[in-house]
């Protein structure tokens, strides 16, 4: 992997166009995302702040093999503090499709589209081992809350813009 968001982090296999989850799309990835995930993902911080909350259109993206849905991201309108940051999570790969790069070009597409659509920064809560490569890193202690607990290790942001994550303290909440 490597953390340039021009040069691609995968291998020379042929990965399928990543596109915009659309409306339609819902039930599928809803559908994909608890068979990677399973009922556990509901007790989880992070789906606190997704529940009564939409992905923000076109900042959410699938990948299909024909028919099949093998990977997916989605974004979420939060506050920090009250100042709009985008949440991404989950992202899934279909388990015979990881370990070849999907995940991190997914990854990619959603940070250079939520760039391209002018916000400041990104929130996630994962593995800095993972993130890391990818522009991420670890939100200094004590400078967010989250709405339940979660290994402060794992709450990762990523500035989209200069100054992007400057000033950003407090209450982590859905819009």
């Amino acid at each position: 992997m490597t953390d340039s968001l021009t040069s691609s982090p995968v291998s020379d296999i042929e990965t399928p166009p990543l596109v915009a989850e659309r409306l339609a799309d819902a039930p599928i990835v809803d559908a994909f995302i608890d068979a990677i995930f399973g009922p556990g993902r509901f007790v989880k911080t992070a789906e606190r702040l997704r529940e009564g909350n939409t992905p923000i259109p076109g900042l959410s993206f699938v990948c299909w093999r024909g028919n099949d849905l093998i990977g997916c991201v989605r974004q979420w309108p939060v506050l920090i503090g009250g100042a709009p940051v985008v949440f991404l999570g989950p992202f899934g790969v279909e388990p015979g499709q990881r370990s070849l790069g999907l995940g991190a070009k997914l990854i990619t597409r959603a940070v250079l589209a939520a760039q391209a659509a002018g916000h400041g920064a990104i929130l996630l809560v994962g593995d800095q081992p993972y993130f890391g490569p990818l522009g991420f890193e670890v939100v200094p202690p004590g400078r967010i809350s989250l709405p339940g607990p979660v290994d402060p290790r794992r709450v990762l942001w990523r500035a989209l813009k200069p100054g992007g994550i400057d000033g950003l303290t407090g209450a982590v909440t859905k819009p």
